[in-house]
């Protein structure tokens, strides 16, 4: 049985929460997810050295359906009267291969490497978030293309994970391999200790990482916002920006007036605002609670999301349109607007010409001397060389974000990899 969401279940809690959060921070934006994305370190990380993760003996992944065992696509039909014993010998088959690949990948170097750092990783967001938090030391299946994961919990509740490598063979899976991805969602948003916006926002600095989903809220909990008004202010213009109206989606009853959402903008392009009945969600229709929270939701998509965003989250508000600075001013509550500019993605064909003419130089011009490096070079001093925090990227791939990069670099080594592709160009 599932446990109960605690979102839920403290709801009287989440509101002082949520009040003490605007006292302490001088703000009434609150920061409701947060995603964002890192490249693996080249080398072992200390933390190995000290103490790797705790891998699941055979005996607990038995315990399992197959469908568990390292996300596996494998399913595992009940016993019953109507199972042959051919077809019970062919799942035991299936099982026993399963849990030998699963223990044979767990032994490779890539794994260890992956499960440590990400295993850091969660450590050091769990010492942002506050004493109420901790790791799961087991590791999980995966989430969004990710096979692997770490879990963050608060009071034994999932509130987030930490995930590494990828759950397919695809080509972008050869990029994703090299990262590992943290998801701290709204629970532990909500009871992570003073400070932490700022302490996560230090940590994404820290390892350069891509933020690929900011939430910020505004929470009127005493209403104040004409929900029934919504769609005539939409018709007049009033969510318009840079003269340009964009879409929308409504849900719940609106005719009997609760649980109502209204949807401004499109996730799919990076921006996207959901006013809804909070209070219907955390203390039931029946409460008429009037609390209505307005959540601004920031993705990647055409947009690259800086740390700030959560250090200054009333500016980032403010800064989505009028309409969002309107709703601080009439709250008193100081912002400059910060906006996020929009970047159309480059075609990948336009990365992988650049990244074709470097790896050529490299191959017909460099290569001389990075093979007698190789060869002459201790391994601290090569890999020292090739240490790419210390050098700054070739100017031609200076235009380009690391998810371009790692997507055409991964294309272009698909074939055979990236030098047979060139001197067969």
């Amino acid at each position: 049985m599932s446990k109960t969401n605690p979102i839920v279940v403290e709801g009287d809690q989440i509101k002082l929460r949520l009040q003490a959060e605007r006292t302490a921070h001088n703000t009434p934006i609150h920061v409701d997810w947060v995603r964002f994305t890192c490249l693996l370190r080249s080398v072992t990380p200390d933390f190995l050295t000290r103490r790797g993760p705790v891998l699941p003996t055979r005996d607990m992944l038995a315990k399992r359906s197959v469908a568990s065992v390292g996300r596996m696509v494998v399913h595992k039909p009940r016993y019953n009267d109507e199972l042959s014993e051919s077809e019970q010998d062919r799942v035991h088959r299936l099982i026993r291969c399963t849990l030998e690949a699963y223990e044979a990948e767990h032994q490779t170097p890539a794994f260890q490497w992956a499960s440590g750092q990400a295993l850091e990783l969660a450590k050091e967001i769990v010492e942002a978030l506050g004493e109420e938090f901790e790791v799961s030391p087991e590791i999980k299946g995966g989430k969004d293309f990710y096979k692997y994961s770490f879990i963050i919990e608060r009071k034994g509740h999932p509130c987030g994970w930490v995930g590494f490598m990828a759950g397919s063979n695809s080509h972008s899976a050869q990029a994703q391999n090299q990262t590992i991805h943290a998801n701290i969602e709204g629970h532990a948003c909500t009871f992570a200790s003073a400070g932490w916006t700022d302490r996560i926002a230090d940590l994404i600095d820290k390892h350069e990482a891509k933020i690929t989903r900011a939430d910020l809220a505004l929470d009127l909990f005493d209403g104040g916002l004409d929900m029934d008004g919504l769609k005539d202010l939409y018709l007049s213009g009033g969510f318009d920006v840079r003269g340009r109206r964009p879409q929308t989606d409504v849900k719940g009853d609106w005719v009997n007036g609760r649980e109502r959402s209204f949807y401004v903008g499109s996730r799919k392009n990076g921006k996207e605002t959901n006013i809804y009945e909070k209070g219907d969600q955390l203390f039931g229709r029946e409460a008429n609670s009037p609390w209505v929270r307005i959540e601004l939701r920031y993705g990647d998509q055409n947009r690259v999301l800086p740390s700030d965003i959560f250090r200054r989250p009333a500016d980032f508000f403010a800064g989505a349109s009028d309409w969002h600075q309107l709703q601080l001013v009439k709250h008193e509550a100081p912002a400059i607007p910060q906006k996020i500019s929009v970047h159309k993605a480059l075609p990948l064909q336009t990365v992988k010409a650049e990244i074709s003419r470097n790896l050529r130089w490299a191959f017909t011009s460099a290569a001389p001397t990075i093979a007698a490096a190789f060869k002459y070079l201790s391994e601290s001093e090569f890999l020292e060389l090739c240490d790419w925090r210390k050098h700054k990227l070739p100017g031609r791939l200076r235009k380009f974000s690391e998810s371009d990069l790692l997507g055409a670099f991964s294309v272009t080594n698909s074939g055979g990899g990236a030098g047979h592709t060139l001197l067969a160009a």
